[in-house]
């Protein structure tokens, strides 16, 4: 039996596993179609008993599937049926094949389809579809075609009354309607809930207050997003009650998602309930023009990019350039005798829209009042916020101008010191004083993991008993990882907060933007956590639960960190602000051209407290001339991620476990190739589900979300670390040599023994199965490496696999600021503004050797050598010495076995850079 007959004939059993969908939709299709062609051809009726068996499986299996959307309906299916059940298997593998090429050429979006046509019909209208998209450029561009989505009808009507409601709304179809849709029915709470998730076609939901609660699969993939919610409960609920649980299940799950509520009861009643996730109800009498044209408009306002429109108009009108820029309307190379190519290869579009204008219909990025405040206003729509900004040279620029609107000279920040370099050179760009919070090792494969709650609640703890817990201002981490690591955010904010009830929060989620469309992954946004926290701490049932805590929390002895540091807890509602900012390299996961960026926030104190001086902090670092090209790109890249977040961002994920699932079975790739898992990159303690993996053979990606919902820290499956130590190759000989020389595949991020690869919203099935290709093959050369050695030749290449799998120095942790650079004895938190331009006078510092031991004998023989500078090895990537830092043993025995080639910060032939003993001492005394 084939693979894709097992899985879907276990694994995926009335969907209980979703996270594979739409691959397994198109896999069952094509497993379908090759049935077929090979029960038209037999003549053994024993064989062809078995085949039809086959047939009559995967027809069922489809059936629960199309259920769920439009194309094909029931009415199709109906048809299909009908074949089987006469055994015509000839006409039923044409239409089988007829609808394979519909749903791969997707042209059921562009035209009605009637599996009842003839073949040689159909046929000829896809071949007209395929050139017409090869006309425009590019096979899958539908940019000319008015886009399609579909419309969720909620309602436990019959058949009979499904196709009547159907075919009304066909009829309400207009050329001139700026988009096209069409209709799919379920008939249960439990039914809508799936199709919201299988069905990323879905942009608008109708739901109506006949319905019951549970649908006629079982429909196991909902246990996570029902948890709590018992069925006699929801069973008990009234009508009206039901429809709106659904409306806020339904906004949880997919937010983008424009909901519509139809009653025939007392619509008065209703309207003054809590309906907040409706855009609209009606009244059941309303006729279908209305609901037609509401559906249209409510997709228009996501569809809507105001700045890009604006750009566009712009770019069509006559001007005359009296300004800057001498490109400006392509003038200084559409005139050129030499320039010209710069045409011929970008297009003229891209010069009529350079500009420097910011009126004539356009904007001002530093001070917007038109159509860049709107998109703005759109962006903080989309992602959660309560503001939003767009930023036009990157997330690096994004993270100083957080900090510099909200941390003065002398302020505390903790902030993890594997972050971005970013983030270092704002400390001191704002006179912080820093207290660096270490991440937990993974010494195995050289690299951190992040920073546990655990440790930001004694330095907090630290600070409070030595009387600095006023100044502390932010709290500054990575969310995700480089490697993917994610954190906890709801749980870090809420008990940070229990301690300093209004820290500010700064959250880097550079690689995580992406996150916001996809309901496992944004709970663990900022923006998300943050509307979370702060709608929890406004309600009586959290003000009851807090009271109920506090009597408990204060039978315990409050100066025992353990009391602290061993129990969850809660913030005081009356005294806790909810203070979260947010930044996005939206570029790198979404669509935008490079260096597109914005800032989210979601500040209860913004208007108060913060707004005047972000202002100036976004004047100060954003550019006068910022690149509109940039600014229309994050203007479309949020309406993409709004109409189509979902899918794009569900395809990615998907692609990624079908990655991972190869790597993990293959057995050729398992002998030199292992992607790290939940149990590789997360300590146990830190995984209060103890689920070690997402992944298990037999029952497929079944426990993602168990993970998701309860542990301290997860790994973002869609990012892949693989070590590679058994290889006897280091990582980044095998990025550069091997992957990018020989195979042209990019990859970002190495450690000593491992690599990174990252899917995105663009990765593709054939992108996949190039990769796995490439390590076959690469995976077959290291075995005929092998087979041809010599003996003293496979002794060096045991001791390359040695060297990378079982000699790797432990990563160190940060020391501590040296006296001169600490303003509170005994507090952990260091001046590094002063320590970093304190090596501006070259009589304050001298370079010391490691390689040749003179750093070690002046260590040895009692001295405090003293970091000068930032030294930043790549890999990893991280400080591993900032300004102000005393070198601590491990460090030296971590630069001493590095094998990499880059290490900013460091000079060979001098050593590292360091402050002199005179220095220190004037320092100090300086300090006193």
């Amino acid at each position: 039996m084939s693979e894709i007959t097992r899985e879907t004939e276990t694994a995926y059993t009335a969907l209980g596993f979703y996270h594979k969908i739409s691959q397994l939709r198109a896999d069952t299709w094509n497993a379908l179609k090759r049935d077929l062609g090979r029960i038209v051809r037999l003549n053994d009726a024993a064989e062809e008993r078995q085949l039809a068996k086959s047939i009559d499986i995967k027809l069922t299996r489809l059936e629960i599937i199309e259920d769920y959307h439009a194309f094909p309906s029931k009415e199709d299916f109906g048809h299909l049926w009908a074949l089987f059940g006469r055994e015509d298997f000839v006409q039923l593998e044409k239409v089988v094949k007829r609808l394979v090429r519909t749903l791969i050429s997707e042209s059921y979006r562009r035209r009605h389809v009637d599996l009842s046509e003839s073949d040689s019909d159909s046929e000829g209208l896809e071949a007209l579809d395929a050139l017409a998209q090869l006309r425009r450029g590019h096979p899958a561009s539908n940019s000319s075609a008015q886009p399609y989505f579909e419309v969720l009808i909620v309602d436990a009507m019959s058949l009979q009354e499904e196709d009547v409601v159907r075919e009304a709304f066909h009829n309400l179809r207009r050329p001139e309607d700026k988009f096209i849709y069409d209709t799919v029915t379920v008939r249960s709470f439990e039914d809508a809930l799936i199709a919201i998730l299988v069905n990323p076609n879905i942009q608008a939901c109708m739901i109506r207050y006949e319905f019951p609660y549970k649908s006629k699969y079982n429909l196991s993939a909902l246990r996570n997003y029902l948890e709590g919610i018992s069925e006699k409960e929801l069973e008990s609920k009234t009508e009206a009650e039901r429809s709106l649980l659904l409306g806020s299940m339904i906004g949880e799950i997919r937010p983008e998602i424009d909901q519509f509520l139809v009653t025939s009861g007392d619509v008065e009643v209703t309207a003054s309930a809590d309906i907040r996730h409706f855009k609209r109800i009606f009244y059941r009498e309303t006729d279908y023009i209305e609901q037609h044209h509401t559906i249209l408009r409510a997709i228009d306002d996501r569809y809507r990019t105001p700045f890009f429109d604006a750009l566009r108009e712009y770019s069509r009108k006559p001007t005359g350039v009296f300004h800057a820029m001498p490109i400006s309307r392509g003038k200084s190379v559409t005139r050129s005798h030499w320039a010209g190519q710069m045409i011929d290869f970008y297009g003229i579009n891209i010069f009529l829209a350079e500009t420097s204008a910011t009126s004539g219909g356009l904007d001002s990025l530093l001070q917007p009042y038109g159509p860049i405040k709107k998109a703005q206003e759109y962006a903080a729509r989309a992602f959660g916020s309560r503001q939003s900004f767009f930023v036009t040279n990157g997330t690096s620029t994004a993270n100083k101008i957080v900090v510099q609107a909200l941390v003065k000279p002398r302020d505390i920040v903790l902030i993890d010191r594997d972050c971005h370099k970013s983030h270092h050179y704002g400390m001191v760009l704002a006179g912080a004083h820093v207290a660096y919070l270490d991440s937990y090792p993974l010494n195995d494969y050289s690299m951190y993991g992040a920073v546990p709650l655990r440790e930001m609640k004694k330095t907090l703890l630290n600070l409070k008993r030595n009387g600095q817990l006023s100044k502390v201002k932010m709290l500054l981490l990575t969310n995700c990882t480089f490697d993917g690591v994610v954190y906890n955010v709801r749980r870090v904010m809420e008990e940070c907060l229990a301690i300093k009830p209004d820290l500010v929060f700064l959250w880097d989620e550079a690689w995580f933007a992406f996150a916001t469309f996809n309901p496992t992954y944004r709970p663990r946004t900022a923006m998300h956590a943050a509307r979370t926290l702060r709608d929890r701490y406004r309600s009586e049932e959290y003000q009851a639960e807090y009271d109920a805590w506090k009597t408990e929390f204060d039978k315990l002895d409050p100066d025992d960190d353990a009391t602290w540091l061993d129990n969850h807890l809660m913030p005081d509602p009356e005294t806790v602000r909810v203070r979260a900012y947010a930044t996005h390299s939206t570029h790198k996961t979404l669509t935008s051209l490079r260096q597109g960026s914005m800032i989210h926030i979601y500040d209860q104190d913004y208007r108060q407290k913060v707004e005047s001086s972000f202002h100036e902090a976004y004047m100060t670092h954003t550019s006068t001339s910022p690149n509109y090209q940039i600014v229309a790109s994050l203007d479309v890249g949020r309406m993409q991620a709004e109409m189509e977040g979902f899918e794009l961002v569900h395809a990615q994920i998907e692609a990624a476990l079908t990655l991972r699932e190869q790597l993990y079975t293959t057995p050729l790739l398992k002998k030199y190739f292992q992607v790290l898992v939940n149990k590789d990159m997360i300590p146990l303690e830190y995984r209060q589900s103890g689920v070690d993996t997402f992944y298990d053979p037999v029952s497929g990606w079944n426990k993602m979300e168990e993970a998701w919902a309860h542990d301290e820290f997860v790994v973002d499956p869609s990012r892949i670390t693989m070590a590679i130590g058994k290889s006897g190759i280091d990582g980044d000989t095998f990025k550069n040599e091997y992957l990018m020389n020989q195979f042209g595949i990019q990859i970002n991020k190495t450690s000593r023994n491992t690599v990174l690869f990252m899917t995105n919203i663009g990765t593709t099935r054939g992108s996949i199965a190039y990769l796995l290709d490439v390590l076959i093959k690469l995976a077959k050369g290291f075995d005929r490496r092998w087979e041809e050695s010599s003996r003293p030749e496979r002794k060096i290449i045991e001791h390359k696999v040695k060297s990378l799998t079982e000699e790797l120095p432990p990563l160190p942790d940060f020391s501590s600021f040296h006296n001169a650079f600490r303003p509170t004895p005994g507090s952990p938190e260091g001046d590094i503004r002063r320590a970093y331009f304190l090596s501006y006078d070259e009589e304050n510092t001298e370079y010391l050797r490691f390689d040749n031991n003179e750093l070690q004998k002046q260590m040895a023989a009692g001295r405090d050598v003293v970091s000068a500078s930032f030294v930043i090895p790549y890999p990893p990537g991280f400080p591993v010495l900032v300004p102000g830092q005393v070198i601590s043993e491990e460090i030296l025995h971590f630069l001493q076995a590095l094998d990499v080639k880059e290490i900013h910060g460091y000079r060979p032939e001098l050593g590292l850079i360091v402050y002199t003993i005179e220095a220190l001492e004037r320092t100090t005394d300086c300090a006193d």
